[in-house]
């Protein structure tokens, strides 16, 4: 298919393209780029390239995927091979992240990609990736430099979201509902985004300010208890890396996000919308912490792949984010489950299983791993978000001498 034959504006893309370069990456003159991406999403990577030259950028980097590549490997591969990954990729991604290159990823894959391979690869495989990639997401949730995550709307993809019609007008409507929320509709929206940013700055600096000791969520299904870090510190929207540059991580984003205690988490939470891991559909989450480790889960579909994602490493067991979107949100009121978790998690308040951002901790503790550890930062392979929150969330903020402050009462903000 030529970008002729794209069922959807073009000069849509070409914003989109203009607003991940500006406000997503907030690309420096000079500063080099790493971009991963499907090989579908090459019209957004064409346009994106353009952009950060016109930008200034130094040198820039594609790196590509591809469906049938990828199956290729599951079907075809060595059984071998699902314990190994390119590791010397990850070091050279990490050396260059550590001297200041920027990182770009673009999703568009199908999401029940790899439905129907059998577990046990898609597992061994996932776990191999998490350990070769290690120094590289080590760089990037240290936001050690300015990176972003934004989407394409592929095909495979759209078809998952809209079921009903042609290939053409499944993916028409999953490119206006990209562009919608990654808030392209006006004429402006490099200002609409500055006017985001100020709205999810204010929030995250009075939660940064009441110094919560733990958060309480109530909502069907949750009686949720989540201790927070010592010397937590609220992000969202935009923010600064280690070398300066302020950008915005994830296009779209809705959501205020710190760390949990590692220690500190107790009660059950039941799940408000599926999550895809792997290419793999897990519905009906629930799980019960204590001593801020799940102790029990269970699925009502996919629950052999979520059992495997809790024994990835001691640390997936336990909480690396909490983030709190009220049900209010675009996204959440668009009506659509993306089976992508850059859109969902921005639907609903989430918790993420496994390593924290050490930006979420205020400055004289984030530049020290010792002192993230000992304030309750986990530590682990994996980052997984998966959405907890609804019309029907309660949350509670308690302060360390036990008095209670309203936050959410039923999926909105109390104040």
């Amino acid at each position: 298919m030529t970008e002729a034959d794209l069922p959807f504006d073009l000069s849509k893309l070409d914003k989109l393209a203009e607003v991940t370069v500006r406000v997503g990456l907030n690309l420096q003159p000079g500063q080099d780029l790493i971009i991963s991406a499907p090989i579908e999403a090459l019209p957004l990577v064409r346009r994106v390239v353009i952009a950060a030259y016109k930008a200034g950028a130094g040198i820039i980097t594609p790196i590509f995927s591809d469906e049938a590549l990828t199956l290729a490997r599951f079907n075809h591969g060595q059984d071998e091979s699902f314990d190994a990954a390119p590791a010397w990729l990850y070091q050279g991604m990490a050396q260059a992240y550590a001297e200041g290159t920027a990182r770009l990823a673009i999703s568009a894959d199908n999401p029940m990609m790899l439905r129907g391979q059998d577990p046990d690869k898609v597992a061994r495989a996932g776990k191999a990736n998490s350990i070769a990639a290690r120094p590289a997401l080590e760089k990037i949730t240290g936001f050690e430099t300015n990176w972003c995550v934004a989407s394409y709307p592929g095909r495979a993809w759209a078809r998952q979201v809209f079921a009903d019609g042609s290939d053409d007008a499944a993916q028409a409507r999953l490119a206006e509902a990209i562009f919608a929320a990654s808030r392209l509709e006006n004429n402006d929206p490099i200002a609409e985004w500055d006017t985001h940013h100020a709205r999810l700055r204010a929030r995250r600096e009075w939660l940064t300010e009441q110094d919560f000791d733990a958060l309480h969520f109530r909502s069907p299904g949750t009686d949720l208890r989540v201790g927070l870090a010592e010397g937590h510190a609220w992000k969202g929207g935009a923010g600064q890396s280690k070398t300066g540059t302020v950008c915005s991580p994830n296009i779209p984003t809705e959501e205020v996000f710190t760390t949990p205690h590692a220690q500190r988490v107790e009660g059950t939470v039941r799940a408000s919308k599926p999550l895809v891991h792997q290419g793999t559909l897990i519905e009906g989450i629930t799980a019960r912490f204590e001593g801020g480790r799940i102790v029990e889960a269970t699925a009502t579909e996919g629950e052999a792949v979520f059992r495997k994602l809790i024994d990835t490493d001691e640390g997936a067991a336990r909480l690396g984010e909490v983030a709190l979107v009220p049900h209010s949100s675009p996204i959440s009121q668009s009506g659509l489950l993306f089976y992508n978790t850059l859109f969902d998690e921005n639907a609903a308040c989430h918790i993420a299983q496994g390593q924290c951002y050490s930006e979420c901790f205020r400055p004289e503790i984030a530049a020290n791993p010792e002192a993230i550890k000992a304030g309750g930062g986990n530590s682990s392979m994996i980052h997984v978000d998966w959405m907890i929150g609804g019309p029907q969330t309660d949350i509670d903020g308690i302060r360390k001498d036990g008095s209670i402050v309203p936050v959410f009462r039923n999926g909105e903000w109390a104040n």
